[in-house]
């Protein structure tokens, strides 16, 4: 099973199952009066279609060996466990340039300080917009 694509649509598949099994623990209601099961049953439902299409679609076209790179498994983890603690301790803009600025060391591109400021950037406007227009109960400043 060294099928990148097949193990990317059986990924997928395993992600959909996990939300959208939880999901039908809450009540789903209807689409005109939406219970608080039914965005991520609806979500879950999505992404299991992809899956299926990906690992349907993985047995047509070349396979693509898949390889694990456990440093920049690594890196990602870290970058992800950083954002959690400099989140939690001082405040969620600088966890979002943390962590982009760590996981820019798992690319393949060069590294540039430029680009990920502009990536950062984006990241903390949309954080502020689910702050301010969702009223979302981010620690962002």
């Amino acid at each position: 099973m060294n099928d990148r694509n097949l193990v990317r649509g059986l990924f997928l598949i395993a992600i959909s199952l996990a939300f959208g099994l939880q999901s039908l623990r809450y009540t789903i209601g209807g689409f005109s009066h939406a219970g608080p099961g039914l965005f991520p049953l609806m979500v879950s439902s999505l992404l299991l279609l992809i899956g299926l299409i990906t690992v349907v679609r993985s047995r047509f076209v070349e396979r693509v060996h898949l390889e694990f790179n456990t440093k920049n498994i690594a890196v990602i983890l870290a970058s992800l466990g950083g954002f959690a603690v400099i989140s939690q301790h001082l405040n969620m803009t600088a966890g979002i340039v943390f962590m982009v600025f760590c996981a820019s060391f798992a690319g393949t591109a060069a590294y540039s300080v430029t680009r990920n400021l502009k990536i950062a950037a984006g990241l903390i406007a949309v954080a502020l917009a689910f702050q301010k227009l969702l009223g979302f109960n981010l620690p962002l400043y």
